[in-house]
C-alpha cells in the first residue's frame, strides 16, 4: 500500500462563486478552504497548496437531465482538465448546497455556504474511500 501523503482539493462549481476545501489521506477529513471566482485563481490554490487529486462536484439533475446550468459545468470542467494533469475525481452534488445550508451556525461562520459545500463534496469522496 501507497503510504505517502497526498493532498485533495474539494471544488463546489457555481455560476458566480466556487467553493474549495482541503483535506489529505492521512486524516481523510475535509475542511473549508476558501472561495474563488475563476479558473486562474483555483490553479493558484492548486499551486500553493500543493494539490495532488481534485475532487469535484458534478451538478446533476435529480433526474440527469441536462439543462444551462449543467451545460456551463461541462464547459468549466474541461477547462479545468485542460489546464490540469492531476487525477480529478467525480462527486454527485446535488444535494451539497442544501446540506450546507442546514448545518449549524449562520451569517457569521466564517467558512462561506460555498465553502462548506465544497467541504461536503470532499467529505463524501474521504468517506467512499
Amino acid at each position: 500500500m501507497n503510504n505517502e501523503l497526498k493532498k485533495y482539493l474539494g471544488i463546489d462549481w457555481g455560476e458566480a462563486r466556487i467553493g474549495l476545501a482541503l483535506g489529505d489521506s492521512e486524516t481523510k477529513l475535509a475542511t473549508p478552504f476558501k472561495t474563488v471566482k475563476n479558473i486562474g485563481e483555483i490553479l493558484g490554490a492548486i499551486q500553493e497548496e500543493e494539490i495532488d487529486e481534485l475532487i469535484i462536484g458534478v451538478p446533476y439533475k435529480k433526474q440527469d437531465i441536462r439543462n444551462k446550468i449543467q451545460k456551463e459545468f461541462v464547459v468549466f470542467f474541461n477547462r479545468l482538465k485542460e489546464k490540469i494533469k492531476l487525477p480529478v475525481h467525480e462527486v454527485d452534488e446535488r444535494l451539497s448546497s442544501k446540506a450546507a445550508d442546514a448545518l449549524p451556525g449562520g451569517k457569521k461562520t466564517k467558512a462561506s455556504r460555498d465553502e462548506i459545500a465544497a467541504m461536503l463534496i470532499l467529505q463524501t469522496y474521504f468517506d467512499k474511500m
